[in-house]
């Protein structure tokens, strides 16, 4: 439940931890990519997840709330994650790290177009609007026709609509599981999948004295990142935090450029901005209507 007074300071905090968590492990994906292909770092990153989640809901005594209630929308829900983050690694390894993020921040933009055919949403002219702005920010980053259209920025295109598959299913799973039982079941069925994807080619890389360390930050980083999220949301309105999170595409391409001597490129940046721009609207417009909604309650009670 969102506190009545917004606390700014501490959600920017929270923020600050999200970015560094999605930085790491874009680095660490990319590191791993030498030793392990996407299927065996989802593997690994899973297993380490598995771990993280089963030693949280023994402390909390929680394992109570772990069910197999509506275990298809579980498998269905990680499926398309499980797509659309073995996406995502490999976009990591092969396109500018800043274009991946750009790119992975249409998410939103997905969201408010399959909603209302999955959740029954209504599509409003702001969210349509928003969809637009958004769509062009896509060709800004991707420019169509200017550059050759490459597997790498076409599989982080394909990311942000397997996301925002995710983002939906799981508003659908919190009606009837809790924050836990999805945990629980996210990091078991994806490292089912990833073991079956790994050894279709009929053998599995085994970690190393180099990768376990990578293997392990790709694991926490990815489970810290939404819970810091997460915790920001629930002490100040989303168009407080999503000015936060656009900090980390200006973030990874310092990254990039210092790591890997990245350029960074000014249409990846000013398509990020137009992006940022058409999912601000939203968020803004959805805060003002609720902000509006509670009003009118109010004033009734």
């Amino acid at each position: 439940m969102q506190s009545s007074k917004p606390q700014i300071g501490k959600a920017a905090l929270w923020m600050t931890g999200a970015i560094a968590s999605f930085s790491s492990m874009a680095v660490a994906g990319r590191e791993l990519s030498a030793t392990h292909d996407t299927f065996e770092i989802m593997f690994y990153r899973s297993l380490v997840g598995v771990c993280v989640v089963a030693l949280v809901l023994t402390l909390t005594g929680k394992w109570h709330q772990v069910s197999a209630k509506r275990l298809d929308l579980h498998v269905s829900r990680n499926f398309v994650h499980f797509i659309g983050q073995n996406l995502w690694f490999y976009a990591v390894t092969v396109v500018p790290l800043a274009q991946v993020f750009a790119l992975e921040f249409t998410q939103p933009i997905w969201v408010i177009l399959l909603s209302p055919l999955l959740l029954g949403e209504r599509l409003t002219s702001i969210r349509i609007i928003s969809a637009l702005i958004g769509f062009a920010g896509i060709l800004i980053v991707a420019r169509p026709g200017a550059v050759p259209m490459s597997v790498g920025v076409l599989s982080a295109a394909l990311t942000a609509v397997f996301f925002a598959l995710t983002t939906i299913f799981t508003k659908k799973l919190t009606r009837v599981a809790t924050i836990g039982c999805i945990m629980f079941w996210l990091t078991v069925i994806q490292a089912i999948l990833g073991f079956l994807a790994s050894g279709l080619d009929g053998q599995i890389t085994l970690p190393t004295a180099n990768t376990v360390p990578f293997l392990l930050l790709v694991g926490l980083a990815g489970l810290l990142a939404h819970y810091c999220i997460t915790n920001a949301l629930a002490i100040a309105p989303a168009t407080v935090v999503v000015p936060f999170d656009f900090a980390r595409l200006p973030t990874i391409a310092v990254v990039g450029m210092i790591l890997y001597h990245e350029p960074v490129d000014h249409w990846t940046l000013l398509g990020a901005l137009v992006i940022f721009s058409g999912i601000f609207l939203n968020v803004h417009a959805e805060n003002r209507n609720s902000l509006a909604t509670v009003s009118h309650h109010t004033r009734q009670e």
